[in-house]
């Protein structure tokens, strides 16, 4: 079934108002009428299955249906930290972390991140990574949008570490402790009791991956470096692989 995010204020007690480009989405591609029904969330703590009442010139008129719990969100609350890559690898990023359970974005600068960082030109981009996001979260059925981050520099992102409960430096060098290592103890630990929530930051190196001091530098600021196999992966397919990692070690995909 479709599924709409709304912004908190449009979602009345008993019905939703709903315009820009997802009323044009209800009513020119999927040609919606009145007593069609589709989900709607605000993506804090409303959820509800409602029926189209209204086709207006520029909105569509909805009534809350059933009230809907808002279950699909896993407990371990991951955070992708990616150096930012070239061309469109970085919306890959979000759209397939988005539909496997990350909770935030946060692209940064390292030592051997390509892309020329220009402010103007990031805004743009900023905006698109989060369309991207919002789709992504609703075709996954998801409970939230991901939050998408502003571009930080390094030494802003190891300032950060301490917002997290345990934070994971992805390092292709890094040859003894791999990241089930880490996962297991850490996730049997800190979701041991029911209903309880953890965060965990993931970081992800660009093309070239990290240099040797700034595995060092992640290391002083709390990180523990991890090694994700035997293979060296992509920038864009490692923290796929890491999220994944995490959310089964959680129990999310029928883990511990």
């Amino acid at each position: 079934m479709q599924r709409y995010f709304v912004s908190p204020e449009q979602f009345k007690e008993d019905r939703v108002d709903i315009t820009g480009e997802d009323a044009r989405h209800i009513t020119k591609v999927m040609r919606g009428k009145p007593g069609d029904t589709f989900i709607v969330s605000d993506g804090v703590s409303r959820e509800a299955l409602v029926e189209i009442e209204s086709i207006e010139q520029t909105s569509v008129i909805a009534v809350v249906a059933e009230p809907m719990e808002m279950d699909h969100e896993p407990r371990l609350k991951v955070t992708i930290a990616q150096s930012l890559p070239k061309g469109d690898k970085m919306e890959t990023v979000i759209q397939k972390c988005t539909e496997i359970g990350a909770v935030t974005f946060v692209p940064f600068l390292s030592e051997r991140t390509i892309v020329q960082y220009d402010a103007k030109k990031e805004s743009k981009r900023l905006e698109r990574w989060r369309k991207i996001a919002k789709e992504a979260a609703e075709q996954s059925h998801r409970n939230m949008i991901p939050a998408v981050e502003q571009p930080l520099t390094w030494k802003k992102l190891l300032e950060t570490f301490s917002n997290y409960d345990a934070v994971c430096f992805c390092y292709e060098k890094e040859h003894g402790s791999q990241l089930r290592d880490v996962l297991r103890p850490f996730t049997a630990q800190a979701l041991q009791e029911p209903g309880s929530t953890a965060s965990l930051l993931l970081l992800v190196g660009p093309e070239g991956g990290f240099t040797e001091e700034e595995c060092r530098k992640a290391e002083e600021a709390g990180a523990v470096s991890v090694g994700l196999g035997r293979r060296i992966l992509r920038c864009e397919t490692a923290g796929m692989t890491a999220l994944a990692c995490a959310l089964y070690e959680s129990g999310e995909m029928g883990g511990v």
